[in-house]
């Protein structure tokens, strides 16, 4: 099923981690709904760049947002985030560039210098952005902007 003309639904609830585990990963009407939208966002990065973008991970169901340590309040368990790289960009030249553009999202964060978090809300949209690193005792600590 084609969410927009350059992402499918596959791509956002295929997962390693399910597949391993027998896990669902089969997003509801309303998070195929939301999902939808955040595909309209990644067109728009998409086209910002003229090349594809890679999804790493989009909607997870509770089961597997659980097995892979997602925030309890993570957004992508409701189908409104997704995790990217674009093939050739560091996630940090990646975010850099989205903020300087006029793409509208609640919040940005670039995961551990790995990947790009996109995330949309039911509200307005904040444009926070943020950057993700492991601190000293191993959990995830949050700075305001791209380091």
């Amino acid at each position: 099923m084609n969410l927009t003309e350059h992402f499918t639904l596959a791509e956002f609830t295929d997962s390693q981690t399910a597949l391993r585990k027998g896990i669902s990963n089969m997003p509801s009407e309303m998070a195929i709904a939301n999902l939808h939208r955040v595909a309209e966002v990644l067109e728009q990065i998409r086209a910002l760049f003229g090349k594809p973008l890679v999804i790493s991970s989009g909607y997870r169901s509770p089961a597997l947002n659980s097995a892979v340590g997602g925030a309890s309040s993570s957004a992508h368990l409701t189908g409104l985030a997704a995790d990217f790289t674009v093939p050739g960009m560091t996630p940090r030249e990646t975010a850099r560039a989205i903020a300087k553009s006029n793409i509208k999202f609640d919040q940005m964060i670039v995961e551990f210098g790995a990947w790009v978090h996109i995330g949309l809300s039911q509200g307005p949209l904040r444009q926070e952005i943020l950057t993700a690193k492991r601190g000293d005792s191993g959990a995830t600590v949050y700075t305001k902007g791209i380091e």
